[in-house]
């Protein structure tokens, strides 16, 4: 695509001048890349559709809204191995283990398992949430090939991520040399309001802030929304202070529904850039995001299936 897209800016521009040409070579790869990026996120969310009309239950307000950041974490974050437990994979953690089929179909489409017993089939992807299947309502450990942890009870994924960063120190601490760094991975985890809400995850953030994790990045889908209505209803804290005052890199994306992939690259860098604190990203998304009018940014899209998909 990208020798097909330069051969083309050629052919266009002949009689510009250097410098010119280059740029619109740029732009062109750029609109391409970002091209891409939109098509991947549609597929993301509509697999996501699929697989809850399917089951006729599940949660599509997170897959929808997070599908961006998945697309980034996945396709140009991450580095992991499908087919083994690869001990350097960077490790992701869905704290917000109700968003499965998002989980389930980054799984899918990354190949995790090819051909092996815990594959991420597609024909797992239509059992989605049924008896039996390796695709449960909430990730289980040892039952998906991909994921980390099982997460269900808000807050319990988010002390676990911090407990898989404090390992990472450990190993690095034990094993590491200077030139030779055998563990140098990441934990990344994904988060939501109720994740927050919850004691659990205040006392995990306190010891990452004190143990100064810095491998930890924690992605905060903040939509505003829980299954009652606003967030508001029970919950009106500054996060970003409380996680300061934790000892936390507070970084934010005002928009958390770009589909630019570039944009949550740049917080990922931004928070390797340091090596003192561990990190927490505050996107600002919409719920259900790309679902339409009447559902999207509503507790209509926590659960349950989209009325206006044809899925």
């Amino acid at each position: 695509v990208q020798r097909r897209a330069l051969f083309l800016a050629r052919c266009s521009t002949m009689g510009a001048d250097t410098a010119d040409t280059t740029v619109m070579v740029a732009e062109q790869k750029d609109d391409e890349r970002l091209a891409l990026d939109r098509l991947s996120v549609y597929t993301i969310r509509l697999l996501a559709a699929d697989m809850v009309e399917k089951a006729s239950s599940g949660h599509l307000g997170a897959p929808f809204g997070c599908a961006p950041l998945a697309n980034a974490l996945w396709g140009r974050i991450m580095k992991f191995s499908p087919r083994k437990r690869w001990i350097n994979r960077d490790r992701f953690v869905l704290s917000a283990g109700h968003a499965s089929a998002l989980l389930y179909g980054m799984l899918h489409l990354t190949g995790h398992g090819l051909g092996g017993p815990y594959d991420v089939s597609m024909d797992e992807l239509k059992l989605f949430r049924q008896a039996g299947s390796s695709t449960p309502g909430h990730p289980e450990f040892r039952l998906t090939c991909g994921v980390e942890v099982t997460t269900g009870p808000l807050g319990q994924g988010f002390a676990n991520a911090v407990g898989m960063a404090i390992s990472e120190a450990h190993l690095c601490a034990t094993f590491n040399r200077e030139g030779f760094p055998v563990f140098d991975y990441y934990v990344y985890c994904l988060a939501g309001d109720g994740c927050l809400m919850e004691g659990i995850s205040s006392e995990a953030a306190s010891l990452a802030g004190h143990l100064k994790l810095h491998k930890l990045i924690v992605f905060y889908d903040d939509n505003k929304i829980t299954i009652d209505g606003t967030t508001d209803l029970a919950f009106s804290e500054d996060v970003g202070m409380r996680f300061a005052a934790y000892g936390w890199n507070v970084l934010h994306i005002p928009c958390g529904n770009t589909s630019d992939s570039n944009v949550y690259e740049k917080a990922v860098r931004d928070a390797k850039s340091q090596t003192t604190k561990p990190t927490i990203v505050i996107m600002k998304t919409t719920i259900g995001d790309g679902a339409g009018p009447g559902i999207e940014g509503t507790a209509k899209a926590h659960g349950g299936k989209f009325s206006n998909l044809e899925a």
